[in-house]
């Protein structure tokens, strides 16, 4: 399999299903598309348009088939590798985690917004600002936090429905974005935040969007580089 990713450091969409893959050893090869733009034209926008129907970002090729959009990519592992616990064995937790990475996939659009991921920077003046400032950030917040603790309470842990799962892949870019802005959350959200830092496939996403030092101007609105 081929995983059609963009640049680690910004990519939210691209970690998740880098992550999963990484996570529970299943074998692929990485393709990287550099971002250098998204308008039209741009060499990004070509390289995905001759191999996406969306043009973007990230994208499974595994043989003739193509898929795209990261949760069809989260189901299709799924489903190829049932020996996996991709998804909770248990038939309820199974719902209430897709429920989650739906939740994520259509909502949450002020944090992501305004704390676009960026595991290079460390911007905790920039968050304290966004949340003092912007109410719907206040909300997303609130409401991650609250669905996480949730989560852990009811699963016990140590991730959200006990093992390691498509759902913590799914939350680790969100989890990303609030280590950079230094987003308040209480004690037991923070030290599930450690233990998705530091899972094996996550841990070896951020040591390649640090090795990266690709820096791109229009990814980063609180900073820049020369």
């Amino acid at each position: 399999m081929q995983l059609h990713i963009g640049n680690k450091n910004y990519s939210s969409w691209s970690m998740r299903p880098w992550v999963l893959l990484r996570h529970f050893g299943i074998a692929f090869d990485e393709v990287m598309h550099r971002f250098d733009s998204f308008e039209a034209g741009s060499r990004f926008r070509r390289e995905m348009a001759a191999l996406s129907p969306t043009g973007k970002v990230p994208l499974l090729v595994d043989g003739d088939l193509v898929v795209w959009d990261t949760l069809a990519i989260a189901e299709y592992l799924a489903e190829t590798h049932p020996e996996l616990p991709l998804w909770p064995r248990d038939q309820a937790q199974r719902a209430r985690a897709r429920s989650l990475c739906a939740e994520m996939h259509s909502s949450f659009g002020a944090l992501r917004s305004a704390c676009p991921m960026n595991i290079e920077a460390t911007l905790p003046e920039a968050g304290a600002k966004v949340l003092a400032e912007q109410p719907t950030v206040q909300a997303d917040l609130a409401r991650l936090t609250a669905m996480w603790g949730a989560a852990l309470t009811g699963s016990g842990g140590p991730f959200l429905f006990g093992e390691f799962g498509i759902v913590d892949a799914y939350f680790a870019p969100v989890v990303a974005r609030l280590r950079s802005y230094a987003l308040p959350v209480d004690a037991d959200v923070a030290a599930y935040m450690g233990r998705a830092w530091a899972s094996p496939g996550v841990a070896a996403w951020v040591q390649g969007a640090l090795a990266e030092q690709d820096f791109r101007d229009f990814e980063e609105p609180y900073r820049q580089h020369r």
